[in-house]
């Protein structure tokens, strides 16, 4: 299935039925009276997280999504018939954004989660609403209200604990196939993989934790180059960031540190919130590197950054068991951190009487 991972679409709810101005008409019952009924309610359109889906491509082509108009009041105190909602079942992690203001309208977070995102309209009042005992005959009725209409931006951001950054062919989705299930292709070109992939890593049979792996960036990147930073924004909602560095890169000439630093760069470019996430240094390649440890405090002491760093080979899992064990040790802090705060917060609140 392709991966797309931000659509624009029109949504338009439906308006509401016309109330109906009508008197009751039998035989042998004289002045019946007013019984025009009520108008029926617009369908709204709704957003719903799915888990089960993971693209957007269901709403590149299918740009517009319309809800059906209630059906209008009628004699005899007959209400007209409220239209069925819409429900847009998007993948988890979609942020919807009204293109007109700007307002972010939904964040779909969490699986289930279903917000609103256009309102029907309101049916219009039957003729039986105005009566009184100085208008015995009404004859006025309102008419339906339209239903809202936006014009709206979809924007899938994946939910992962852990986002795996780094030059194009530096061993992300080689790192990503070690450590989980996860499958993504590898080859020995660069930009193998050109959208995210996900992997869940089971630390223990109750510990675990998702990683994602994003195109790799080029130096450039903010003026378009390669893939430009269309993906970063997957790497937004992590809670750590492994930067993972090429020890023995497979072009002559090509300098470790200066590719480090060029990914440091883009990195601060395109969001200065996502440049100060936790990050740690992946040393890759440690197989196709002779003197190990020289090597790696070469580029430690170049690099000049004192960011906590790791040293592994992917392709031979050397490395990676002891790094997916600090991560878990660093996600639980992170966890027990955000409890901490938001119990302090609940004390902090004035008591509600």
């Amino acid at each position: 299935m392709k991966f797309i991972d931000e659509s624009k679409i029109e949504v338009i709810a439906g308006n509401g039925g016309n109330g109906a101005a009508s008197f009751r008409r039998e035989k042998y019952i004289d002045k019946g009276g007013p019984d025009g009924g009520d108008g029926g309610w617009g369908g709204s359109v709704y957003a719903l997280a799915d888990r089960n889906i993971n693209t957007l491509v269901d709403y590149r082509f299918a740009r517009l999504h319309r809800a059906k108009n209630g059906e209008s009041g009628r004699g005899a105190d007959c209400y007209g018939k409220g239209a069925e909602d819409v429900v847009l079942r998007m993948p988890v992690g979609t942020v919807i954004t009204d293109i007109n203001t700007g307002e972010v309208i939904a964040d779909l977070a969490h699986d289930g989660q279903k917000a609103l995102l256009a309102q029907g309209g309101k049916g219009g009042l039957g003729n039986l609403h105005f009566k009184s005992s100085t208008n015995r005959a009404p004859r006025q009725c309102t008419p339906g209200v339209e239903g809202e209409r936006r014009e709206l931006q979809l924007e899938l951001k994946v939910l992962a604990d852990v986002g795996l950054l780094g030059m194009p062919n530096a061993g992300k989705s080689t790192f990503i196939r070690a450590v989980s299930a996860a499958r993504p292709k590898v080859a020995d070109y660069p930009f193998t993989t050109l959208h995210p992939n996900l992997g869940v890593v089971r630390v223990s049979a109750e510990k675990s934790f998702v990683i994602a792996d994003i195109p790799g960036l080029i130096e450039g990147a903010a003026e378009g180059a390669g893939l430009g930073h269309q993906f970063l924004r997957h790497l937004l909602r992590t809670s750590l960031l492994l930067h993972l560095v090429d020890l023995a890169p497979m072009y002559e000439g090509t300098d470790p540190v200066h590719e480090a630093h060029a990914i440091l760069n883009e990195l601060k470019k395109y969001d200065e919130a996502l440049y100060n996430k936790p990050r740690w240094l992946v040393l890759n390649k440690l197989d196709l590197v002779q003197d190990k440890e020289e090597k790696v405090a070469a580029f430690l002491r170049e690099f000049g950054d004192h960011t906590r760093h790791f040293a592994i080979s992917a392709i031979n899992g050397e490395g990676c068991k002891e790094l997916t064990y600090a991560i878990m040790e660093h996600l639980e802090q992170v966890a027990k951190q955000k409890q901490q705060e938001t119990e302090n917060a609940q004390q902090a609140a004035p008591p509600i009487f």
